[in-house]
Parts: C-alpha cells; sequence; structure tokens
C-alpha cells in the first residue's frame, strides 16, 4: 500500500508530520510493501498550484493518508478520492507509519472531524485561528 504523509520538509522518514495537509510543501509517500519512500512536492491549488491535495494525492496511487486532523470536508474529498485517512499523527513521519502500524491512528469519519478546520472560498481552509490540541482535533 502506498501511504502519504503530509510534511513539513524533504528528510524522507526523519522529516516533521505538517499540521495542515493540505498547506504543507511536501508529501512523503511510503510504500508499506517495499519500505521505499518518495517525496512529492504539493502543487496543489493551496501552494500556488492546481487542483485540490486529494485529487492530486490520488493521482499518485496513494491508499491511505495519516495526518493530525482535519475537516469533514476534507473527508469526504479523500473518500471520494478512494483513500483512507487516519488523524492523530504527530512527531516524524517514521512515528506517524509507526503508530498507523500499530493500529494506534483513529480513522477519519464525520464523527471524528475536526469541527474547527475551516473552509474558505472553493478550497478548504487552513484553520486560522485555530488552536491544535483542544476539541478534540489531534492536530
Amino acid at each position: 500500500m502506498k501511504v502519504c504523509i503530509p510534511s513539513m520538509g524533504d528528510k524522507g522518514l526523519d522529516e516533521q508530520v505538517g499540521e495542515h495537509f493540505g498547506r504543507v510543501p511536501i508529501y512523503t509517500i511510503y510504500d508499506s510493501e517495499t519500505k521505499d519512500v518518495k517525496i512529492v512536492p504539493n502543487d496543489s491549488s493551496h501552494t500556488g498550484g492546481s487542483g485540490y491535495p486529494a485529487e492530486n494525492i490520488a493521482k499518485l496511487g496513494v491508499d491511505i493518508m495519516l495526518c493530525g486532523g482535519l475537516g469533514k470536508r476534507a473527508i469526504t474529498m479523500f473518500e471520494e478520492a478512494g483513500i483512507m485517512v487516519y488523524m492523530g499523527a504527530t512527531g516524524t513521519v517514521k512515528d506517524a507509519i509507526g503508530a498507523w502500524e500499530k493500529e494506534a491512528l483513529t480513522p477519519a469519519t464525520d464523527e471524528t472531524a475536526c469541527a474547527q478546520h475551516a473552509f474558505r472560498g472553493q478550497g478548504i481552509g487552513d484553520g486560522e485561528g485555530h488552536d491544535h490540541g483542544q476539541d478534540g482535533c489531534g492536530n
């Protein structure tokens, strides 16, 4: 399976998990079968490129995304793209993968969505004014 982790830079497994999946500079793609790691720049409309993050990630053949937290609309977009999302990822990419492998992350559903992650315009907002870690966000 291909696993995507929003990342703050290009250090692969040693990079920090990014707080906002749509605005991170890098997506680290981990192949759970081959253990290969691929670094992919985020070229979505949130960073001046085109397309929504879920659409762009789906084009990479990703099966699973690990993140800190996200809102209902984002969950729906990933579901429509056929990508399972798990929330609660923190630390490094390696930490997030380890937590997922131990089934320690929470599957993303409408019930587990972070209500604070706002949506603006046509895209997914960046949660401005949102203090992560409160209200069960996990991010």
